[in-house]
């Protein structure tokens, strides 16, 4: 059993869950492969146009399986943790990969592979009472889940440097403060926030979402030159898409975009 769900319902959110709550959703290899599994899901069904990523229980996901980690020989424990980030790096690819959106809502903790999950989504609801910790070099192990790639890019690198090298526990409202988090809600209602926004980036412009998250991550690392030259591209071909076509007669009819209009030109 992995430990992960997916769920595409009528309205195209791909529900994506992470199911060990147990033992605090942690990542080992059967839950790092079921989150490859869902993410490769996600990209070859049809019609998914936003993606929600949660944790059963009481914390979202608090990082790596130790328990799993301490029971190999030290000659079989560097193999494993390479499977182990295989898979989940290769999930991380597939959903940036994506058009559509990926939302993460954390609730509890969110430690280690568990910060680079809500880090690495598009929009990330933390309920009131989520903490945040990176927790690797506090057991001697360096990050993982792409960390100290989006950790840096999000909060800068000298707050993301005092939070890996500390490990201080961050609030969900210092979270949102450092920019790690999109907004804090209410801890009982953050299922229901967390469906609603992705239900109505579901009802969006898929096409337009994915050349827009495609634009903002280049853009971390492209000179001005080249990143307005690939803004001219990508608006060229989102104006002469289905989507794009129907975004303007539904703006100039003064009625909603059809949610159901294809991407495809």
């Amino acid at each position: 059993m992995s430990g992960v769900t997916v769920r595409i319902d009528d309205k195209g959110v791909a529900h994506v869950e992470m199911c060990r709550a147990e033992a605090g959703n942690a990542i080992g290899l059967a839950m790092a492969t079921g989150l490859l599994d869902a993410a490769r899901t996600c990209a070859q069904a049809d019609g998914v146009r936003a993606v929600l990523l949660t944790g059963r229980g009481r914390s979202f996901c608090v990082g790596g399986d130790l328990r799993e980690f301490a029971e190999l020989p030290g000659d079989r424990l560097a193999a494993h943790l390479g499977r182990v980030t295989d898979a989940l790096h290769g999930a991380l690819r597939v959903f940036a990969g994506l058009d559509a959106p990926l939302v993460a809502a954390v609730q509890g903790a969110a430690a280690g592979a568990g910060l680079g999950l809500a880090a690495a989504s598009d929009l990330t609801l933390a309920a009131s009472d989520a903490v945040f910790v990176a927790a690797y070099t506090g057991i001697g192990y360096s990050p993982d889940a792409g960390v100290s790639w989006s950790l840096p890019r999000l909060v800068g690198p000298k707050r993301a440097l005092d939070l890996l090298l500390t490990n201080r526990r961050v609030t969900a409202s210092e979270a949102a403060e450092l920019g790690l988090v999109s907004r804090v809600v209410d801890a009982g209602r953050l299922t229901e926030e967390a469906g609603k926004t992705a239900e109505l980036l579901a009802r969006g412009a898929t096409g337009a979402f994915g050349a827009t998250r495609r634009l903002v991550a280049a853009g971390l690392s492209t000179g001005l030159d080249a990143h307005l030259d690939a803004e001219a591209r990508r608006l060229a071909d989102a104006a002469v898409s289905d989507e794009g076509r129907e975004g303007v007669a539904a703006f100039l009819a003064r009625r909603g975009p059809d949610p159901g209009v294809s991407r495809a030109t």
